[in-house]
C-alpha cells in the first residue's frame, strides 16, 4: 500500500550495496540485510499486538484498512472518493517495497487485524543520505494503547542503526494528537507550510515540518 502519509493518531530483505561511505565505511561495505524478526508487545489494554513487515497475503486486508482511515479522518492524502489501488496492484506493491534497500515497512497486528502500518525512507544520494522520513498510520479504535510510540520506535531505531543523522516528518498543524506523539519522541517543528493540506470540504490548512535529531555513534560523512 503506497504511504498514506498520516497526520495523525500509520522485513526480511537485504539492501544493495550504493557507493559512498557510511559510518567510517564504503557504503559497498555496509550492505543492509533488514532482517526483521516479529515482534509482541503488550498494549495498555492487555491485548498483544505483534509488529511484522507486511507480505503479499496481507494485500486485501491494507486496502481495506486504507479505506478505513480515509473514511475516519482528514489528516491522510487519501479520500474515500479517489481510486484506491487493484489488489493485483497492492501486492506488486508490497513486493517491490520488501526488496527495496531503501524502506522499511511495518504492520501492527492486533488479534489478526491490521491496527497500524508505517515505514521509513532512507536516501540513497550522498548529499541527503543523513536524512529519512517517515509515516505513520492506525485505525482510530487502535488510537492510545501505545501502538503509536511502538511503531515509531522502530522506524527510529532503524534510522540510528543505519547511522542516519535525522528523521523527519510533515504534519497537519492543528492535528494536536500527532504532534504530542512526535515531541514525546524527540521530533520538534522547523517550518510551517500556509495552506499545504486541502481538506474534503474546500478549507485549507497549515503543514508543520517536524525534525528529530538522532541518537547514533558516527555520521554519515564522505
Amino acid at each position: 500500500m503506497p504511504s498514506p502519509c498520516f497526520q495523525g493518531e500509520g522485513f526480511l530483505f537485504v539492501g544493495k550495496a550504493v557507493q559512498g561511505r557510511l559510518c567510517g565505511r564504503r557504503w559497498e561495505e555496509c550492505i543492509f540485510t533488514m532482517t526483521y524478526p516479529e515482534k509482541t508487545v503488550i498494549l495498555r489494554d492487555g491485548r498483544a499486538c505483534v509488529l511484522r513487515v507486511p507480505c503479499a497475503e496481507d494485500a486485501e486486508s491494507l486496502l481495506a484498512f486504507l479505506h478505513t482511515i480515509a473514511l475516519e479522518t482528514e489528516y491522510i492524502l487519501w479520500t474515500p472518493e479517489e481510486p484506491f489501488p487493484t489488489l493485483e496492484g497492492e501486492i506488486a506493491y508490497i513486493e517491490n517495497l520488501v526488496q527495496s534497500p531503501q524502506v522499511l515497512s511495518l504492520i501492527a497486528d492486533v488479534e489478526g487485524e491490521i491496527a497500524g502500518n508505517c515505514q521509513i525512507q532512507f536516501n540513497s544520494k550522498w548529499k541527503v543520505a543523513h536524512r529519512s522520513s517517515i509515516a505513520i498510520a492506525l485505525q482510530q479504535k487502535f488510537w492510545s494503547l501505545g501502538i503509536g510510540t511502538a511503531l515509531l520506535h522502530e522506524l527510529l531505531g532503524e534510522a540510528e542503526r543505519r547511522g542516519v543523522r535525522q528523521t523527519e516528518l510533515d504534519v497537519v498543524a492543528e492535528n494536536s494528537r500527532a504532534r504530542g506523539l512526535y515531541e514525546k519522541m524527540g521530533f520538534h517543528t522547523v517550518a510551517t507550510l500556509p495552506a499545504a493540506i486541502r481538506f474534503t470540504d474546500g478549507s485549507f490548512h497549515d503543514e508543520v515540518h517536524m525534525i528529530r535529531i538522532n541518537t547514533i555513534k558516527k555520521e554519515i560523512r564522505p
